[in-house]
Formats: C-alpha cells, sequence, structure tokens
C-alpha cells in the first residue's frame, strides 16, 4: 500500500520503529559541565537541496566563535512527524564541521516534544553524543495551559500522561515556545538555558542560524535564476 509523498506503508512502519529505537537511546540527566561553548543549528529548504548553518558562541557575551554552513542534497520527502530524516543529515554533517565540538547544541525543533519522543534535536544529540535542546516555534503534539505574558512563565506540554517539554514566554507578549529535551541535558536545564540565551523569541544561537540560512538560501536562488 502507498502512503503520501511516494513513502510506502511499510517505510513508515520501519521509520515508526527507528525513531523509537533512537529515542530509546535518549538521556536526560544533568549536563556533566558549564558549556563553553553553544551553538545553534537551522535548516531551510531550497529545492531539492538543504542549507544547513551551525553558529557556535561564547555563551558569556555570545561572541560568535564558528560559522559552518553545508549544502547538502535532500532525498527524503517533506512528511510531519519524519523531518528529522529530511534534516537531520545535513545538520549532523555541519557540526562535524565545526573545529571545537559544542558543549550544548540547540536546534530549531523538537526533541523529546515529538510523537514517538525522538525529533530532530533528539534524533541529531544521539548521532553527535552532545547535550542538544530542541526550541520549536509551533507545537507538534500535547496539549497545555498558555503561559502568563511576561518573560520566563512557563507551563508543561503534556503528551498521553506525560510531560514531554514546556512551552516558555521568552520574550513579554510574544508566543511562546516550545522546548524540549534532545539529548543530554534536563528539561529544566533546557528552560533555563533558553531563557538565559533567548535575548529576543528565539536563542540566539538558533536566531543566527536561522538568519544565515535564510541569506543562503537566497543566495543559492538568486544564482539559480
Amino acid at each position: 500500500m502507498r502512503a503520501a509523498h511516494g513513502i510506502t506503508t511499510l517505510d513508515l512502519a520501519s521509520l515508526n520503529e527507528l525513531q523509537r529505537q533512537l529515542a530509546l537511546q535518549v538521556v536526560e540527566r544533568p549536563l556533566e559541565r558549564e558549556p563553553a561553548v553553544v551553538a545553534g543549528a537551522d535548516v531551510h529548504i531550497a529545492g531539492d537541496e538543504a542549507v544547513a548553518v551551525v553558529i557556535a558562541m561564547d555563551p558569556q557575551g555570545l561572541v560568535v566563535r564558528e560559522h559552518r554552513q553545508l549544502v547538502r542534497r535532500v532525498d527524503f520527502p517533506y512528511i510531519p512527524g519524519y523531518l528529522s530524516f529530511r534534516e537531520a543529515p545535513a545538520v549532523i554533517d555541519a557540526v562535524r564541521a565545526l573545529a571545537t565540538r559544542p558543549d550544548l547544541l540547540f536546534v530549531d525543533g523538537q526533541g523529546r516534544a515529538h510523537p514517538r519522543r525522538c525529533g530532530l534535536a533528539s534524533h541529531v544529540g544521539v548521532h553527535l553524543g552532545i547535550p542538544t535542546i530542541g526550541v520549536a516555534k509551533s507545537k507538534l503534539v500535547g496539549r497545555y495551559h498558555e503561559p502568563a505574558p511576561e518573560r520566563g512563565a512557563a507551563s508543561p506540554l503534556i503528551d498521553d500522561g506525560e510531560v514531554v517539554g514546556m512551552v516558555v514566554r521568552t520574550k513579554a507578549g510574544a508566543r511562546p515556545v516550545f522546548v524540549s529535551v534532545g539529548h543530554l541535558i534536563t528539561l529544566e536545564e533546557a528552560v533555563s538555558w533558553t531563557l538565559r540565551l533567548a535575548h529576543d523569541r528565539i536563542p540566539e544561537p538558533t536566531l543566527r542560524a536561522h538568519r544565515e540560512a535564510q541569506r543562503a538560501v537566497a543566495a543559492l536562488r538568486a544564482r539559480r535564476s
């Protein structure tokens, strides 16, 4: 039987199982040390290519230490809930290209807040073996009460009776973000570091990676036209 996007139902069953197996490898534990290098990763798709950008920064002054950009062909279609198979390979390669391995990586996407508890942040974290935090701009699963309007307000994101993340107001009056554990960090620490590095709605490392990825995609499209 065929599913949408040319993927068979058998393919989806295999991918479901792979995500569940990856989820079993996710470790939630306190950070082993204070991060000296934090990084943010974002991916933009242009046609059949993924543009991944990783920005590594000093967490104290938010000075950029390294910038890596990678363009990789995309063979996997867009299917909600399976975006890690589309985006993770480019992110993983871009992070591995950094001269200094980051102590903490922010990913523009979900971690545990995923139907099978393994979104992009967890997928990347497990493969790289580094602490990761998923900070998503929209909800994929769960229910929550809207947090209070002031910065720092938060409420649990609950799916099937399990707290899978926190809904966090990083900027007063702005829409909240959805923070979840990617790998090798606790949810409490994930929220704390998100607030610490979010001077706007999105944590600074991923915000800068997002802007660079936008510029890179615009330049790529301009060259094609």
